[in-house]
Formats: C-alpha cells, structure tokens, sequence
C-alpha cells in the first residue's frame, strides 16, 4: 500500500511537470528506491549550462528502467543514447566560457545496486557537469574492494556478497562513457577515527605541545571528533597513504585530489597558531625530524630548550657559549646570524634566536605537510595522471606580525605543476566575498597554475547565506575571465533526500 501510495503521489506531480513517465519505469524507480516520495524526477537547468531538456532526461532514464528489466532493445537504445548526450555535452562545453564544470560525489554501499551508478551519473550529466571528484577515501574508509584492499582502512562496502565489487573502477569506466572525467578525490592528513584505534597508531598521531592529539583536543572545541590527524613525519603513516595512493591510481582515475593537506582548525583562540605549543611537532617522528635540523651542539641545545619551555631565556644563550665554546653561533637550517650577532650581549641576542626559533618551528611543520603531498602525489606523476590539491584561500594567512591560521596550510607553496582547487566557501549574503577569496588565490599563484575554484551551494537559490551557484560563476567571470574551471561541492547540497535516501539504506 506505501509503495502504490508513493507511486501514485509521484505520476501526479510527474503529470503535474508535464513530464511522461511510463509505468513500469515509475514502479521500478521506486521499488529500486532511487527515487524518493515527493521528489521531482529531474531536476534541469537554464543555459548556458550545458544541462538537458526535461523530455530528454525522462527519455533517458525510461530506458535505463527499461534496460534493467532486461529489455535487449532497450539498453542498446540507452547506450546509444547516453554516447550521444556526452558528445553534446562536451561539445556544449568546448563553446561556453565554463569549459569544466565539476562536481564532488560521494558514494555509499546502496550504490552499488543494480542501476545505481548509472542514475547517479545521468543526473550528472543531465546537469551539465563534465567532471565528477569521487570520494575514494574520507570518513575512515576507502572505496576499495573488500578482496582487494591492501589499505589499512575499511573499504566502504563491506555487505556479504559484495567482496569483489570496485565501485571506484567501475564509477570510472561509466563516467567516460557519458564523457565525463572521473577523479579520485583523497582525504590526506585527516585519517579518521577508524585509524586512531589500530594497535600502535598513537604515535603516529599529530601532538601538540600540551601532549594533545587532534581527538583530544576536540574537547576544547579544536577539531571534529570524526577527523583524526597524524604527523606527517612518521614512516608509518607515510606507507600507509603511499599504498593507498598506488591503489587508487592502479585504476587510472583521469585525475587525483588531495583534501586535507594542514593540520588541524580549532576554534577561537585555538584558531590560531602564535607559539611553538600550539604546532602539531610533537609527534615522536616530528620532534625527531625538528632537532634533526640542527647543525651544531648549541643549535640541538636551543631547539630541545625552546621546544619544551617555548621560549628562550638570556641565561640560556649564555649557557651555550660555556656549554660549547667551540661553536661561535648555534646554527640549524635556515639559520643566518645577523652582522651584529658576534658582538652582541646574551640580552641582545636572545630576542633573535626566539624569533629564528619560531621561524623555524613553521618552517618545518610545513615542510612535513608537502612532503607528505608529495608522498601521495608521487604514484600519481609515475603514472602521468593529473594531480591537484584542495585547500582554503585564508588557510596560509598571517594573523597580526608573527602568528598564523593554525592550519598552518601554507598553499601558496604549493606545487605550481599540481592543479589548485581553492575552496572560496565564505559567506556575506552575496558573492562579493567569495570573489575576494578567488582573486587573492589569483594573485598569489604562480604564472601558468592551474586555479580551479570550488564553489558551495545549489542552483537557482541563496542557501546558507550565499548566492545561487550560478551568480557566483558569473561574478567569478566578471573579475576572472582567465577562469575556466569550476567545481560545485557537492551533489548531496543538490539533492540532500536522495544523498539521505543513498546513505541510509540497506543493501540486501
């Protein structure tokens, strides 16, 4: 009765959009769940967006129904015409200013139904989109087969019978058929909470200088307690995002993003990173690399000094020139004595050395976190596959004269070869924000990098205080017109009931 109830209400409002849909297709849609009560079958947008007629989508996806029931004629007649539909949809794209138009996905063990990574990608299409960023590995888990996952996370779908299935290679092969560019999408230094209780994970966690984790810390408002952050200093945690970066390019997505390339925000006051506590180097494997860095007995002296107390005291330079006489300055990389220094008094010098100290300290969390990149990036760039990295425009910004955004996500250092998706999410009630974010990546990046902006919300409404997508596209196009690719995150703000429908199910 539920079902005839559901399918009733939706013929209605089908009838209601002027939309014919037949039957059987209605019933199967609905038994199959990938239409939920209430919702509009599709859902097209205005050019120049490269999006499909209603009468064209309906079209489509009765076959697709009718191909699931196993109708010879049919799937011919969808495979024939989901080709054509990607040929006109690049086409249309090769003639607009928006020559990539990209969307982020995240897909759930329901996916895998018969069917499912079809619909899925049709709406994708239908919409205009000419690439999709698939979550390959977030919230602790990886969209890896359970039979072939030499990962040291859960794979995503982990119901009997499905130990063989490869969502990721087969949301790939799918996607170049309706022609899309399919990328793998990677969380980085986030590795989830499923991580944190591994036998033996806890040191190669990120600590701070309270003996903090990224979970403890949580309870003082600094992370989410799902976000797990390690050091990017350990080996092991190396290996670990190594092998699963070489399993997902094995697949030859058409192009992998790195999410998650900081340390972790806090909130108010830990929002900011102003002294050497509040830097994630305390790991076993990072603390070990810090004073690594030191070139001479007197500089190894002053970083353990400075890492304990976070501050040097004049007694303590004066210890140094008792201690070891034989060294005329302490010295560590990047370290550069001032013209005075030889001449100066403890008193004098001390300032000096703290400033150094803390420069130093910055300098090497950082360089954890692109050493880390470049461990994922690496089988990437074996394998000639585009690489990009995701970050936020205000992640590198200095906060008054010597502290930081504790992120420490110094993008502006990033690789100019890699791609640079640039989350401008701010919020003021129109997109002039939005388009200040977009314009300091632009005037920070290096001549020839590739910016692709990554803008949140829906089509045609304001939704958390910012404009629909499509205003804010045109404002980037306004200031930007260098601006040729743009990514929405995510389809689940685009359809958030069937993301619900998706998520919650239950496979048989």
């Amino acid at each position: 009765m539920r079902l005839l109830r559901n399918f009733l209400f939706l013929r209605f409002s089908a009838q209601q959009d002027g939309r014919r849909w037949s039957w059987g297709a209605l019933v199967i849609l609905l038994a199959a769940g990938w239409l939920a009560p209430g919702s509009q079958v599709a859902q097209a947008q205005v050019a120049p967006y490269c999006n499909f007629s209603v009468e064209e989508i309906t079209q489509k996806q009765a076959l697709l129904v009718e191909s699931l029931r196993g109708d010879r004629r049919a799937t011919r007649a969808y495979e024939n015409l989901i080709r054509q539909h990607g040929d006109r949809m690049q086409r249309c794209r090769s003639q607009t200013w928006l020559k990539t138009q990209a969307i982020w996905l995240r897909l759930y063990p329901c996916d895998a139904r018969n069917g499912g990574i079809e619909y899925l990608l049709d709406q994708l299409v239908n919409r205009g989109y000419s690439q999709v960023y698939i979550e390959v590995f977030g919230g602790g888990q990886v969209l890896l087969p359970r039979n072939d996952n030499p990962t040291p996370w859960p794979s995503v779908i982990r119901a009997p019978g499905f130990e063989n299935r490869d969502l990721l290679a087969e949301v790939i092969d799918k996607g170049r058929d309706r022609g899309m560019k399919v990328y793998a999408w990677m969380f980085s230094m986030n590795f989830g909470y499923t991580y944190a209780q591994r036998p033996g994970a806890q040191q190669n966690l990120a600590v701070n200088g309270r003996g903090q984790n990224s979970l403890m810390a949580e309870s003082s408002g600094a992370v989410n307690p799902e976000e797990i952050f390690i050091d990017p200093y350990s080996p092991q945690a190396k290996t670990d995002f190594y092998t699963l970066a070489q399993a997902v390019t094995r697949r030859r997505p058409d192009g992998v993003l790195f999410d998650y390339i900081r340390y972790p925000k806090g909130t108010g006051q830990a929002s900011i990173a102003s002294r050497v506590q509040d830097l994630w180097v305390y790991g076993p494997a990072s603390q070990q690399a810090l004073l690594q860095r030191a070139l001479n007995p007197s500089g190894l002296d002053l970083i353990r000094r400075f890492l304990q107390r976070g501050s040097i005291t004049t007694q303590d330079i004066a210890d140094m020139s008792t201690r070891y006489p034989q060294d005329i300055a302490p010295q560590w990389q990047g370290f550069a004595a001032n013209p005075g220094y030889a001449t100066a008094t403890a008193e004098q010098r001390r300032p000096f050395i703290e400033t150094q100290l803390w420069q130093l300290s910055l300098s090497h969390a950082f360089q954890g976190v692109l050493d880390f990149l470049n461990t994922g990036v690496s089988p990437a760039v074996q394998r000639g596959i585009p690489a990009g990295v995701v970050f936020f425009p205000e992640g590198n910004q200095v906060i008054g004269t010597s502290s930081y955004d504790s992120r420490l996500q110094f993008w502006d250092r990033f690789p100019a070869a890699l791609e640079w998706h640039p989350m401008a999410y701010t919020t003021c009630g129109n997109a002039s924000c939005i388009v200040r974010q977009v314009q300091r990546v632009l005037s920070m990046a290096p001549a020839g990098t590739k910016v692709m902006p990554v803008l949140a919300g829906t089509w045609g409404k304001p939704v958390s205080n910012r404009p629909a997508l499509e205003v804010q596209m045109q404002a980037i196009r306004q200031v930007a017109p260098q601006i040729d690719s743009i990514s929405h995150f995510a389809f689940s703000w685009q359809d958030p009931q069937g993301d619900r429908d998706r998520k919650f199910c239950q496979l048989p």
